[in-house]
C-alpha cells in the first residue's frame, strides 16, 4: 500500500479551518480503499464524510472515536467540531474538563447541567466563549456564577433556566455586568429578587444588550429596566410583586423595546392599553395566561378583532387570541396559510433582519411559556389545548433552535398527562397531537443525533402512548424500532424514557410480537444489567415493560433466552426500591404462568436466589410489592420441585396454597391475633405512667416519654395499648406542663397508629383532651402531634376494627364515633388554618416562583418537627390520607409531610426517600391538582413536591 498526503479545508458556517496534514490509505491498485470481499476500508472515507460522523457524535464518543488511529486523532481535533459542546448528557467534572481543554481554545457555544458542571467550566479554558446555557441551576451560587462570567469576558449570550436559580442573587447579576461587557442576551429564572443596583449595572456596563429575560421571580425593580435604553425584547413572564401602574409609563419610554412577555403575571387592561399607547417602538406583547385580562370581557371583545392588532400596530398574543393569524399579520405576505406561517419564515428565502430577530426571540416566548402552562396545568385550557396550543407545540418542535425544541417537546410530554398516578392522560389532546402530524414529528425529533432532543421526544411518545390510538399510530409508524434502538444509547435518560415508551406500547397484545422482532426484549434486558446501580427509574420502566411482555408466550421465551431470569431475580434480590421490586417481581410472576407451555416455570425456580428473594419481597412494607412477590410465588408453587424449595426457604408463612396470594392480611391483625407480650420494662413504664398523675412535672415528663420511645414499635405499641397504657397517657394529657403535652401527645399519636389503640383512646375520653391540646397548648409541637394522633383515629382504618364487635356495641360505638369524629375534624382544621396566611396562599397559588412557596414554607414551618423520624408505613399512611374523601384530612396529611421532607430536617432525606419508595408524587400531583381540595392542601403539596425535588437533586448532582 502506498501513502500519499493532502490539505484539507473544513468548513462551518463562514468560518474555514485549515486542517493539519495527514496520511490518507490508499490501495495498491489506485482504488477507494475497497477490500476484496465486499466491505469499505474505514481508513479510506472521504475526510469531510468522518468530520461529518464526528459532529453527529456527543463530545466522549467523538473523543473516543477520535483515539481509534492516528488520522482520526487529527481529523477528531478539528476546529469545526468543537465551536460547541453540550456537557448535559454526562457527568462532568473538573478532571473532566481539564482533559477537554485541549479541544476547548475554538469553543464559543457550552450547554451545560447542574453546579458540579458549572464549577467545571472554568477548566475547559475556553477563553473565547461567547454563549453559555444551563439548566438544573437550582445549586449553582453567586460564586460560581461570578466566576464563571470573570473567566469569559467575550460571553455575549447567558441562560440558566427553565428551572429555578434560587441562589442566584443580585450580586451575581453586578459581577456579570462587569465582567462581560458584550453581553447582549441575558436570561435567568427563579431569581428571588433582582435589585435595581445590579440592573443598573447592566445599563452601565453592558451597551449591547438587547435581549432580558427575568421570568419566574418573586420581585424584579421596574423603574431600573427603565434605564436599559438598548433592550429590545424583554421578558418578565411569570414573575410577581410587579408595579404595573409604574411599569406603564416607564417601560414606555424604552426606545427600542420591540418586544414584551408578560404571560402568567397579573397584569391589568389598564396597563397593557397604557403601554401600548406610550410604547412607540413595540410590536409584540406576548399575554397568555394572564387571568385579569381573560376575565375581561372589554378587553377580550377589543383586541380580538383585526389580526389581535390594535390602532396603534401593535400585536398582541393571549389564550384568547388567534396566535398563528396574530403572527402571521407581522408579515407583508398575508396570503399564507396561518398555520404555516413558522415554517414559511424559516424556510422563506427572503430575509428581513429586524423580523427574524422578532420571530426567533417569539419561539423562544412561546415555547417557554407553554413550557410553563403545561407543567401547572391550570383549569379551563382544554379549548385553548385543543384548538392551537397542540399546534404551537409541533411548530415550536420544528425551529432551528434547539432549546426551543426540546422545551416543546417537553411541554408536548406533560401538557397531555391528567393524572400521572394512574398513568391516563387526555385522549382529545392525545388525539389532536396525532391529527396534526405529531407522532411523525416526534419520531423524526427521536432519530435525531442529538441526545437532549431524543430523550424529550422518547418521553412525549411514551406518554401519548397510553392512548389505544396513538399506540397504533407510533407503531404503524416505525415507532417501535425506534423505541428499541434509542433503549441501546448509553445516555441514561434517554434509554430510560425510550424503556418507557416500550413499556406502554406493550400493554397492547398487537405490539408485543413487533418489540421482540425488533430487538426490544434484548435491549430491555441489557438496560437492567448496565444501569443496575444507580438507575431507579430506567429499571422500574424496563422491568415494567418485560412484565407486560412476559405475559405473552412466545415473549416470555424470549426474555428468558435474553437472559431476564438472571436480570429480573437481580432486580428482586438487590433493588431496594418499591416500583424496581414490584415490576421485578410481576415480571417473574408472568415468566412462571407459562408451566404447561415452556420451562420458565422451572427456570425462575432453579436461578440462584430466586425463591429467597420472592420470599423477602411478601415482607415489603409495600402493598403491590407483597401482592406481586405473592403471586410469583403462587405461580413457582404448581411445580413440584420449586414447592419444596419455597417451604426451604421460609416461604410457607408468606403463601398459603389454598388460598393463594390473597392470603396476606394486615401487619397489625396478625400481631393482634398473635398476642405478642408486652416486655419488662414497659410493663414498669406503663405502672409508672399508672401512679404519677399527681406527681411532679419532670417524673410525669419522664413516664409519657418512656412510653413514646417504646411505642415506637408496633408490637410494643399494641402491647402498651392491651396493658392499659392509654388512660395514663390521657391524663398527662391534660397536665398544666408543656413538656409532659409533647411526649404525651407524641406517645398519643404512636398508640393511635394501631386501630384497637385508636378505638381504645375515643374510649378512654381521650378526644376531649387532644382536641383540648390541639387547640390551646402552648406548645406547636403538642399541637401539632394531638391533630397527627386524631387525624389517625379518624382516618378511617378505625371505624372497621370498631365492627369487629357485638351489633349493639357496634350501634353505640358507631354513635359516639360519629360524634368524636365531627369535633376530631372541626379542630383539626382549625390547627391547619392557623398556619394559613390568605394572602401568601393566594400569591402561591397564582405563581409557580419558588418563592411564593418558601415564603409559604417559612409561616408554616414547626422547626422542632424535623427531629422526628417516621416509619415508611407512617409516611405511606400520610400518602394515602392524600387521598382521603376529608378534605380536613387531605390538608392534614399534606401539612405533616410538608413538616417531614421540609430541607434541612432532621430525617428530611430519609422521608424523602421514603416518600419516594411508595410513589408520593404521583399523589401529591393529584392532590396539587384536584379541584374539589381546598387551597392548604393543594399548597401544601405543591411544596412537598418542591421538596422531594431538592432532595432529589441533592442525590443526583
Amino acid at each position: 500500500m502506498s501513502r500519499r498526503l493532502r490539505r484539507k479545508v473544513a468548513k462551518k458556517g463562514k468560518e474555514k479551518f485549515v486542517l493539519p496534514s495527514y496520511p490518507e490509505i490508499e490501495n495498491d491498485d489506485g482504488g477507494l480503499g475497497f477490500e476484496n470481499k465486499g466491505f469499505a476500508n474505514w481508513t479510506s472515507l472521504p475526510d469531510d464524510t468522518v468530520i461529518q460522523l464526528f459532529s453527529c457524535l456527543n463530545y466522549r464518543d467523538r473523543s473516543n472515536l477520535a483515539s481509534t488511529c492516528r488520522t482520526w486523532r487529527l481529523l477528531g481535533a478539528a476546529p469545526c467540531l468543537w465551536n460547541s459542546l453540550d456537557l448535559r448528557a454526562h457527568k462532568c467534572d473538573a478532571a473532566a474538563a481539564a482533559s477537554l481543554a485541549p479541544r476547548g481554545l475554538h469553543l464559543q457555544k457550552l450547554r451545560f447541567r447542574g453546579q458540579e458542571t458549572a464549577d467545571a467550566i472554568i477548566h475547559l479554558q475556553a477563553r473565547g466563549l461567547r454563549e453559555v446555557s444551563g439548566d438544573y441551576c437550582r445549586k449553582i451560587n453567586d460564586a460560581t456564577l461570578s466566576v464563571i462570567a470573570a473567566r469569559h469576558e467575550q460571553l455575549e449570550s447567558l441562560q440558566l433556566g427553565p428551572d429555578f436559580c434560587e441562589k442566584i442573587t443580585s450580586d451575581a447579576i453586578k459581577a456579570i455586568a462587569v465582567c462581560c461587557p458584550k453581553l447582549n442576551k441575558l436570561r435567568l429564572s427563579g431569581v428571588k429578587d433582582v435589585h435595581g443596583d445590579a440592573i443598573d449595572a447592566l445599563a452601565k456596563h453592558c451597551r449591547n444588550l438587547t435581549d432580558l429575560g427575568f421570568m419566574d421571580c418573586l420581585k424584579v425593580e421596574e423603574s431600573a429596566l427603565g434605564n436599559i435604553s438598548s433592550l429590545h425584547f424583554l421578558s418578565v413572564a411569570g414573575t410577581t410583586n410587579l408595579k404595573w401602574g409604574l411599569i406603564s409609563h416607564i417601560w414606555g419610554k424604552l426606545p427600542n423595546l420591540i418586544g414584551l412577555d408578560v404571560s402568567r403575571t397579573d397584569i391589568t387592561p389598564n396597563a397593557v392599553s397604557r403601554l401600548f399607547s406610550t410604547s412607540h417602538s413595540l410590536k409584540v406583547f406576548c399575554a397568555l395566561n394572564c387571568l385579569a385580562l381573560e376575565q375581561d370581557v372589554t378587553f377580550f371583545a377589543t383586541h380580538n378583532n383585526n389580526n389581535n392588532i390594535n390602532n396603534k400596530g401593535k400585536l398582541l398574543l393571549a389564550q384568547f387570541s388567534d396566535i398563528f393569524k396574530g403572527v402571521a399579520s407581522l408579515f407583508a405576505d398575508t396570503s399564507k396559510n396561518k398555520r404555516d406561517i413558522f415554517f414559511e419564515w424559516r424556510n422563506g428565502k427572503k430575509k428581513e433582519k429586524n423580523l427574524d430577530m422578532v420571530m426567533t426571540w417569539l419561539e423562544w416566548a412561546l415555547s417557554h411559556t407553554l413550557l410553563r402552562i403545561a407543567e401547572s396545568n391550570p383549569q379551563g385550557l382544554d379549548t385553548f389545548w385543543l384548538k392551537q396550543g397542540a399546534a404551537l407545540l409541533l411548530t415550536l418542535m420544528q425551529s432551528s433552535q434547539e432549546d426551543v425544541q426540546e422545551k416543546a417537546a417537553t411541554a408536548l410530554a406533560t401538557f397531555v398527562v391528567i393524572d400521572d398516578e394512574n398513568a391516563s392522560i387526555d385522549c382529545g389532546r392525545a388525539e389532536a397531537v396525532m391529527r396534526d402530524g405529531g407522532i411523525r414529528l416526534l419520531l423524526n425529533l427521536a432519530k435525531s443525533w442529538r441526545e437532549g432532543l431524543q430523550s424529550e421526544a422518547a418521553k412525549a411518545i411514551a406518554n401519548l402512548s397510553v392512548n389505544a390510538n396513538v399506540a397504533k399510530a407510533v407503531a404503524d409508524e416505525g415507532g417501535i424500532n425506534i423505541l428499541s434502538s434509542l433503549a441501546r444509547s448509553m445516555n441514561r435518560s434517554v434509554a430510560e424514557e425510550a424503556a418507557g415508551g416500550l413499556w406502554n406500547l406493550s400493554v397492547g397484545e398487537e405490539h408485543k410480537g413487533a418489540i421482540a422482532e425488533a430487538g426490544g426484549i434484548k435491549s430491555l434486558v441489557d438496560l437492567i444489567f448496565k444501569w443496575s446501580a444507580g438507575g431507579d427509574g430506567v429499571l422500574e420502566r424496563a422491568a415494567g415493560a418485560l412484565a407486560n411482555l412476559a405475559a405473552d408466550d412466545k415473549c416470555s421465551m424470549e426474555v428468558a433466552l435474553a437472559g431476564g431470569v438472571h436480570a429480573l431475580v437481580m432486580l428482586a434480590r438487590n433493588c431496594k426500591f418499591e416500583g424496581v421490586q414490584e415490576q421485578a417481581a410481576r415480571a417473574l410472576a408472568n415468566l412462571a404462568a407459562h408451566g404447561d407451555s415452556n420451562s420458565n416455570n422451572a427456570a425462575v425456580g432453579q436461578e440462584v436466589g430466586a425463591l429467597e428473594a420472592l420470599v423477602q419481597l411478601t415482607k415489603s412494607p409495600h402493598d403491590g410489592v407483597r401482592q406481586e412477590a405473592a403471586g410469583a410465588l403462587w405461580n413457582l408453587s404448581f411445580d413440584d420441585r420449586n414447592r419444596e424449595a419455597i417451604a426451604a426457604a421460609g416461604g410457607v408463612e408468606a403463601l398459603d396454597c389454598a388460598n393463594g396470594p390473597n392470603a396476606f392480611v394486615d401487619k397489625a391483625m396478625i400481631e393482634i391475633a398473635g398476642m405478642r407480650w408486652l416486655g419488662p420494662a414497659a410493663y414498669v413504664q406503663v405502672a409508672l405512667a399508672q401512679s404519677c398523675s399527681n406527681a411532679s412535672p419532670g417524673l410525669q415528663e419522664r413516664a409519657a416519654g418512656a412510653l413514646w420511645g417504646l411505642s415506637v414499635s408496633e408490637a410494643n405499641s399494641i402491647a402498651i395499648g392491651r396493658e392499659g397504657g392509654v388512660a395514663p397517657l390521657i391524663a398527662l394529657a391534660r397536665s398544666d406542663a408543656e413538656d409532659v403535652h409533647e411526649t404525651a401527645a407524641g406517645a398519643l399519636w404512636n398508640l393511635a397508629f394501631n386501630p384497637g389503640n385508636a378505638l381504645r383512646i375515643v374510649e378512654e375520653g381521650g378526644v376531649p383532651a387532644l382536641v383540648h391540646l390541639c387547640a390551646s397548648s402552648v406548645s406547636k409541637m403538642a399541637r401539632f402531634m394531638a391533630a397527627l394522633a386524631l387525624a389517625y383515629m379518624f382516618d378511617g382504618r378505625m371505624d372497621e376494627f370498631a365492627l369487629i364487635g357485638t351489633s349493639s356495641e357496634s350501634t353505640s360505638k358507631s354513635v359516639s364515633l360519629d360524634g368524636a369524629r365531627r369535633m376530631a375534624l372541626k379542630h383539626i382544621e382549625a390547627f391547619i388554618l392557623t398556619f394559613s396566611d390568605p394572602p401568601s396562599f393566594s400569591a402561591a397559588a397564582a405563581s409557580s416562583a419558588p418563592a411564593a412557596l418558601a415564603q409559604v414554607t417559612e409561616s408554616a414551618r414547626i422547626h422542632e418537627a424535623g427531629h422526628l423520624r417516621c416509619s415508611g408505613a407512617e409516611i405511606g399512611r400520610f400518602v394515602a390520607m392524600l387521598r382521603n374523601p376529608s378534605s380536613i384530612l387531605k390538608s392534614c396529611a399534606a401539612f405533616a409531610l410538608l413538616q417531614f421532607s421540609i430541607p434541612g430536617g432532621r430525617h428530611a432525606v430519609h422521608h424523602a426517600t421514603l416518600l419516594q419508595s411508595v410513589g408520593a408524587a404521583r399523589v401529591l400531583r393529584g392532590a396539587a391538582a384536584a379541584a374539589s381540595a381546598p387551597i392548604e392542601a393543594k399548597i401544601f403539596a405543591r411544596i412537598v413536591l418542591r421538596n422531594l425535588e431538592y432532595h432529589q437533586m441533592e442525590h443526583s448532582i
